[in-house]
C-alpha cells in the first residue's frame, strides 16, 4: 500500500471516530454551538432563556415554614426537632413556649 493512501485512510478513520460531537476545524464544540443557537448569532447571549440555576430561597422564609409545620403537627417531637435545627432563631423561643404548653 502506498504511504499517501495509508495517511489519507488513517485521517479519514480518525475523522469518522471523532464524530459530529467533537471540534470541527476552527469551530466551537457541537454542544456550545447548539446552546448558542438562539437566533441572535451572538455567543453568550441568553435572551429569552430561563436561568440554569434557580435563585436561592430566603433562609428566614424556610425557617418560618418549618416552624409552621411543627405547629401544625403539634407534637413534642416536632417542636424539639425545630429547636434542635434552629436554636438561634427567634422562632425557637416561640417553639420553646409551645413545648412548655404541651408539657402541661
Amino acid at each position: 500500500m502506498k504511504r499517501g493512501l495509508f495517511s489519507a485512510g488513517l485521517f479519514g478513520a480518525l475523522m469518522a471516530l471523532a464524530g459530529p460531537g467533537h471540534l470541527p476545524f476552527g469551530g466551537l464544540p457541537a454542544m456550545v454551538g447548539e446552546a448558542n443557537a438562539d437566533g441572535s448569532g451572538k455567543q453568550g447571549c441568553t435572551a429569552g432563556r430561563a436561568p440554569s440555576v434557580p435563585t436561592a430561597r430566603d433562609p428566614s422564609a424556610a425557617v418560618a415554614e418549618e416552624y409552621e409545620s411543627a405547629r401544625r403537627k403539634g407534637t413534642r417531637e416536632a417542636f424539639e426537632l425545630f429547636i434542635a435545627r434552629h436554636g438561634d432563631d427567634p422562632l425557637a423561643e416561640q417553639a420553646r413556649a409551645e413545648l412548655k404548653q404541651l408539657a402541661r
